[in-house]
Parts: structure tokens; sequence; C-alpha cells
């Protein structure tokens, strides 16, 4: 989104020098000056006598018309009546909903059971599934246990310890704890750019989350420099009574739009973005 302003400057067309347009011509008036006014004082007196009267007769009129709003409930507030033809909120705009208040080790917890809370539900999960603390043992298993389904948990933690190897590890150059090397910052941030509920029934969910994600080591050593993607996170929910926790999740490449034509940054200036800027705790 980008704000812009409507409003012209000079040089632009349809502007005159003075800003208004117009014949850049000033009569004034000298106080005195009544009894010698070429264009005639006595009429022009009566003139402005006129033109007061419709001023303050304009000035009542809109003061009833402005309480006659107010009155029917026509304030920024008030609900569209039946049949308004205002623009509806598309897919992707913010929902206003209030933001949950539960928290987990830093997760959000606590959605509303609908649509709107598995949306949520979803996508801050794919934030936490997608961090840094996922390579880190001890931090993955408080995440898989704050986000999953009791009944999910051991079966998502082996799945997610044998992804997160030592080999793995090793190979994107991490220690073998998940820890960056000396002089290095890991960088492994997912931010999601939307949702998309594939299935939904009171109890259970399908929801895709389409990301955006960070990833590799800062350092002049580095020789895995951090790089951007764009990805699918499928996550299968399902309601616990309480709250929507995670059955499976799957992920695909894309949808991935062009790339830009931004100057690609050092490597010291990713590595003071990423601690200069704290990611999000709440999407949607």
């Amino acid at each position: 989104m980008s704000l812009g302003d409507d409003h012209g400057y000079g040089g632009e067309p349809g502007r005159t020098s003075d800003g208004f347009g117009g014949s850049g011509q000033t009569r004034t008036r000298l106080p005195g000056s009544a009894d010698t006014d070429i264009y005639g004082g006595a009429r022009r007196t009566g003139r402005n006598s006129s033109r007061s009267l419709i001023t303050v007769v304009g000035v009542v009129v809109l003061l009833i018309a402005a309480i006659a709003f107010a009155n029917q409930g026509g304030g920024a507030d008030a609900p569209p009546e039946a049949g308004d033809k205002a623009p509806k909120a598309q897919p992707t705009a913010p929902s206003g909903v209030r933001p949950v208040k539960g928290n987990a080790g830093g997760i959000p917890t606590g959605y509303a059971q609908d649509e709107q809370g598995a949306q949520s539900a979803a996508a801050n999960y794919a934030v936490a599934l997608g961090s840094d603390g996922m390579f880190d043992k001890a931090r993955r298993r408080a995440i898989v246990e704050t986000v999953a389904d009791a009944s999910a948990v051991d079966k998502l933690t082996s799945g997610f310890d044998a992804d997160y190897s030592a080999g793995f590890l090793a190979q994107i150059g991490l220690n073998a704890d998940g820890s960056a090397p000396s002089g290095t910052t890991f960088v492994n941030r997912t931010m999601p750019a939307g949702t998309k509920v594939s299935s939904y029934s009171n109890d259970a969910a399908d929801v895709d989350v389409w990301c955006m994600g960070l990833f590799g080591l800062t350092g002049e050593k580095s020789t895995k420099p951090v790089t951007s993607g764009w990805f699918t996170v499928s996550v299968k929910l399902k309601w616990n009574g309480s709250d929507w926790k995670v059955l499976e999740t799957s992920q695909k490449t894309g949808p991935t739009p062009v790339t830009g034509d931004n100057a690609v940054s050092g490597s010291d200036e990713i590595a003071g973005a990423v601690n200069e800027f704290g990611g999000f705790t709440y999407a949607r």
C-alpha cells in the first residue's frame, strides 16, 4: 500500500504563478473611499449587504443539514444501510477484528472459532514454524507443543527432528546445536502475505498461507548469504474445544513475483536490519 498526495504544486499544468489561478488582478478598497469609488459606492454597499444575507442563509442551511445528518446516524462509525453501494473490503484487507490476547512462549494463541480465526492461527503458526527457533532442538520442541494438537505433537516433533538433522545444519553453515558460527548472524524469518481457506467446518480447517521468507548467514566469511524466497505453507487445523491447533503442515514453492531492481544490500546492512527490526508476533 502506498499513500499519495493528490494536491498539485508549482509548475504543474493548470496552475498559475500565484498558485490559485485567475487573472491575477486585485482591487483594493481603501478606508474612506466610499465617496470616490469609481465603481459606484452606493450600489456596492447594497450588493455587499445582499451577499452577506445570502452567506448567513447558506450557513444556516448547512447547519440544519449537518444536524439532520447526525440525527440519522450518518456518522463515520455508523453501519452501512441495506443497498449501500460503498466499495466492500477486499479479501486481503485488514479485518479489523481485535487480535488474540493469549500468548504462549511468544506465540499468539486463543483464536476465534470461525474462518478468520482459523486463518489467523494458520498465519501465526506458519511464522513460528518458519522461525530460527526451529533450528534449536529445545526451542523446536516448545514451539511444536504450543501450536500442535495434543494428538499430533509426537508425530510432528519426530518429523521436524529428522528435517533439522546435524547433516542439514552443517550443510547450511550452522553448528551442530543450531547456532551460528562466530562472527555471523543466522537469519530465518517467515512473513505471511495472505491466507486462503481451502475447507472449513466448526472443528476442522485447511488453510494455505502465502509467505515470503528470509534465509541465510550474514558475515564477511559467510558462504550462505541471506536470500529471499516465496512459498505457500498448507496447514491442517483442528478445533480442540478452545483453540485452533495444527495437525499437519506441508510447503510448496511460490507463487513468486518478479524480482525488483533494488540494489542488493551488503552483509553488514542486512545484519544490522535483522538486529534492529524485530519480527511481528501477530499476523492478520
